[in-house]
């Protein structure tokens, strides 16, 4: 039987470039969908986002999506977090006045500052946009991806470094977490769609991954 792989359609992401990005690495059936049934039903599941955590998060809760993603996740099927998609599994955001999110990682967002700079006095511009290595920890994901690679971030607000389940780093004036992991919840900053070849690796790695570590 053909597996498939549901992505979340809350309003709030770039599900088409995801799922032809998808497309490229798998037979998988593709489903962008705001139906929790079909999400549900799929044997993997993506969470992808874009603007604002506090808009982002309203929608979720408004259409259910937070319990939704606790219910998946605890299922055990593999599920993949990506750029706004992986905050809003953190505790708390500092952006939109202050957001509760959906706690499924520990952890605070935080923003980089109108007076962004790097650790020699240099300005950095907000947000950082554009390609940047990162350092992986071991985890299936970066499954034949060179180590500091480099993939394509958009974002003002960062997660901190901190903790046990950072599975990747990237600097931009501070260190921050550019990937999380927990048994089988994985989630990125970057947007892999936009990461040309180490992007699709991943990707592919999700769609053959067991979500085991």
């Amino acid at each position: 039987m053909t597996e498939s792989v549901a992505v979340i359609d809350y309003g709030m992401g770039n599900l088409h470039s995801v799922a032809s990005a998808l497309g490229k690495v798998c037979n998988h059936k593709i489903h962008v969908t705001s139906d929790p049934a079909v999400v549900a039903a799929a044997d993997r599941v993506i969470f992808p986002g874009v603007g604002a955590i506090g808009d982002c998060m309203g929608e979720i809760r408004r259409l259910g999506f937070d319990a939704l993603l606790r219910e998946q996740v605890a299922s055990g099927k593999p599920v993949l977090g990506i750029c706004v998609g992986m905050q809003a599994l953190l505790t708390h955001s500092q952006e939109s006045g202050g957001t509760e999110c959906i706690d499924l990682f520990p952890g605070e967002v935080k923003f980089f500052g109108h007076d962004h700079k790097s650790p020699e006095g240099e300005p950095l511009k907000v947000p950082h946009m554009g390609w940047n290595q990162v350092e992986q920890v071991d985890h299936p994901l970066w499954a034949d991806i060179p180590q500091n690679s480099r993939f394509y971030f958009v974002h003002s607000f960062y997660v901190e470094d901190t903790g046990s389940e950072v599975t990747g780093r990237c600097e931009y004036g501070v260190r921050f977490a550019a990937a999380l992991g927990r048994n089988n919840l994985f989630a990125v900053q970057f947007h892999p769609e936009k990461s040309h070849t180490a992007g699709l690796q991943l990707l592919h790695n999700f769609v053959r991954w067991n979500g085991q570590r």
